[in-house]
């Protein structure tokens, strides 16, 4: 969570002034709340002593949400009104992940079409064409 609000300040301080920047910039808003951790459904027996529940055996259902804190991994019990806005935050935090990887590629192929007498030879990202064969007898 911490990362994200890192991103967001760094990019609000930033002029965005490359493209690149600007579509990222529209990608991340579009994509709050975030987490990054995971949601799990538990069952297990309440507290009560008398709970008719845990007695003939039934489990209660609960949620659990998993994350990182400070390399440790932490979990923490989820209200049932809480669940669809994890849920939507998990995706977001997925999604940020996927607009980071991306990001890298985009960087790099902004900065040639910008420079590209300083890039050295002109790269394709696709894939090469195999050579051909010259069949000599």
């Amino acid at each position: 969570m911490h990362t994200v609000y890192g991103i967001l300040g760094i990019v609000k301080q930033k002029n965005l002034t490359s493209p690149a920047s600007q579509r990222l910039w529209k990608k991340l808003q579009a994509c709050w709340p975030a987490l990054k951790g995971s949601l799990a459904q538990v069952h297990k027996p309440c507290v009560r002593p008398n709970c008719p529940a845990c007695a003939r055996g039934d489990k209660h259902p609960n949620y659990l949400l998993a994350f990182t804190d400070q390399g440790r991994r932490r979990c923490l019990y989820v209200p049932l009104a809480m669940v669809p806005t994890l849920k939507q935050a998990l995706a977001n935090g997925r999604r940020i992940e996927q607009l980071l990887y991306e990001m890298g590629p985009a960087l790099i192929e902004e900065y040639r079409r910008q420079n590209p007498a300083q890039t050295g030879p002109t790269v394709s990202l696709g894939r090469s064409q195999p050579k051909k064969r010259s069949n000599k007898s």
